[in-house]
């Protein structure tokens, strides 16, 4: 439980310009949508996808490390890996369980015999969209666990896109699309009210002096 008294003394320490500027964001948070990626080879195309999520209001992103563990690029996610949630796994079976005991239908992102057209998905379902490496694209075991299967449209000769344009493609659609709903789409506000006080923690100098004084009082 957020300690509403504490939150808003360390607001006070926000510009209005930056108070006003969370709260804006955060009315157009979601976690309908969420993204994976697996065992992503290319530092930047992790970076690139997390920055994306920001951009079009995706609060959290799944990264499974089964084979290929590496660092945020900092200078690529632009800093965006302070505002979004990252859950991170060692295996894709760990991955899959938490996203479905959340209730999320698993969306492989690769062309398949029953895919779906990107203009076509259901955005009333909650999701989760998996992408896959660099040259192998995405595991057996991924495909074996879909519930279904999207792709993006393409007319030219190249039939395939990096995966940082995939997701930025994807999202921005769905995102889109999903607002036109009448789906309850944004954050609770428990929600939030956490995000307020970890994005405080995240832009306040001293942050745990100032925490220790107002509970000094």
């Amino acid at each position: 439980m957020i300690d509403i008294k504490l939150l808003n003394h360390l607001e006070s320490y926000l510009t209005a310009k930056r108070l006003q500027r969370f709260n804006s964001v955060l009315d157009q948070r979601t976690k309908h949508f969420t993204v994976a990626t697996e065992d992503v080879y290319q530092l930047h195309n992790t970076s690139a996808v997390i920055r994306s999520c920001d951009v079009f209001g995706v609060q959290e992103v799944n990264i499974v490390e089964e084979v290929n563990t590496k660092r945020i690029d900092r200078e690529i996610a632009m800093g965006a890996q302070k505002w979004v949630d990252l859950n991170r796994f060692h295996s894709v079976k760990d991955c899959i369980s938490n996203l479905k005991a959340k209730g999320y239908q698993i969306v492989a992102t690769t062309p398949h015999a029953e895919d779906c057209d990107l203009y076509d998905f259901d955005v009333t379902k909650k999701s989760c969209f998996f992408f896959g490496r660099e040259t192998e694209g995405l595991s057996d075991e991924v495909i074996q666990q879909a519930d279904c299967f999207l792709k993006i449209p393409m007319v030219g000769f190249t039939e395939s896109l990096n995966i940082s344009v995939s997701a930025a493609i994807i999202l921005q659609h769905a995102t889109s699309k999903l607002k036109k709903t009448e789906i309850d789409w944004q954050l609770t506000e428990e929600e939030k009210l956490e995000k307020r006080l970890d994005w405080c923690k995240k832009t306040i100098k001293s942050f745990d002096e100032i925490v220790e004084r107002f509970y000094s009082y």
